[in-house]
């Protein structure tokens, strides 16, 4: 018997997120590589979704594609649900993998004609819209060159011009940045910046510089979870507090950190490095005081015959909350672990 479908069935609600994610886990042969994650993107934000190698991103990513099928958990693109109507949420995705799998025998302008073809794009728009994307990308002196005598920079372009090819609702792109120099890190930057509002689009990178002036939100995972969330600024505040002091010192960090903590109680240790030849490390505390500790700082610490060599007080950027999320969700993991 012909079934009719329904509005209803096919246009989803006015604030119906692009991307929700609820509960999500997948595992592979007993080892958790997602880990009850949930989080939820609305229509036109730019997300950076963030973590360590092995952090479970791109697993993510090709769940929410389709490629992939999750072990349990809900994951929903515009409305449609994943697992059971993958080829309609593909018809709403253009998807960049980070390895993207480009033809080395064809021309960039017969490629992108032939993914069009494949997407649905009607051939009376198709030319016009492969023009478009060839401008957006900085492609069109390459449009009859051979895929395979491309550079590593000029395929990447070509990889992000096919994900945007059908105008899809939602971009998602795993390292789209890796192997462009300055200048096409830029016209990346500023081809991304202006689908904002248009797209949704979703971006792994360990640019942190340019996830920080690209997108709208930050997502961090690591082990599988959700460790952090929200605009750069708000995890700034969050997680790393509102003022940063970068010292170099030669000194044990629990010994500088009590050493400052005499002058201001709620210092934390965010971030350390390794000593360098001559012993001297780059240890950065945290606290929520605005006003400058930066004199009496280092009047404690040379009272202590610490040996400092520098002490500023630095901007936090993402790659401070990144490191600060990452190690604090170690440090939470580890604790759970020796409870057990």
């Amino acid at each position: 018997m012909e079934t009719t479908t329904t509005i209803s069935e096919t246009t989803p609600p006015p604030d119906t997120p692009a991307i929700e994610v609820s509960h999500l886990v997948k595992t592979y042969a007993g080892v958790t590589a997602v880990s009850d994650i949930s989080f939820r993107v609305e229509k036109g934000e730019i997300i950076g979704f963030l973590g360590p190698n092995g952090a479970g991103k791109s697993t993510t990513m090709r769940i929410l594609t389709g490629y992939l099928p999750a072990t349990s958990g809900s994951v929903s693109i515009c409305g449609v649900p994943v697992a059971s109507r993958p080829d309609e949420v593909k018809r709403k995705i253009g998807y960049m993998p980070e390895n993207n799998p480009l033809p080395e025998d064809m021309r960039v302008s017969e490629y992108l004609y032939f993914r069009g073809r494949l997407k649905e794009v009607k051939r009376r728009q198709l030319g016009p819209r492969i023009d478009e994307v060839l401008e957006l990308c900085d492609l069109k002196r390459v449009r009859h060159k051979i895929i395979g005598k491309l550079s590593k920079g000029f395929r990447q372009r070509v990889g992000i011009a096919e994900a945007i090819l059908a105008e899809p609702p939602v971009i998602i792109m795993d390292e789209p940045t890796i192997g462009l120099d300055p200048h096409q890190i830029q016209i990346v930057r500023q081809l991304i910046a202006s689908l904002r509002g248009r797209m949704t689009v979703i971006i792994s990178s360990h640019i942190l510089p340019e996830i920080e002036m690209t997108c709208d939100r930050v997502l961090i995972i690591n082990q599988g979870r959700v460790v952090a969330q929200g605009t750069p600024a708000d995890l700034r505040r969050e997680i790393l507090g509102r003022s940063i002091y970068e010292i170099e010192a030669q000194s044990d960090p629990a010994q500088l950190l009590d050493a400052a903590n005499a002058v201001e109680p709620t210092l934390r240790l965010s971030t350390e490095t390794e000593p360098d030849a001559n012993g001297f490390r780059t240890i950065k505390l945290t606290t929520e005081r605005d006003d400058d500790l930066g004199e009496e700082l280092l009047r404690a610490l040379l009272a202590r015959n610490l040996r400092v060599r520098a002490l500023s007080r630095a901007h936090a950027t993402l790659e401070d909350v990144f490191l600060a999320a990452t190690r604090r969700s170690w440090d939470v993991r580890s604790e759970d672990l020796r409870k057990k």
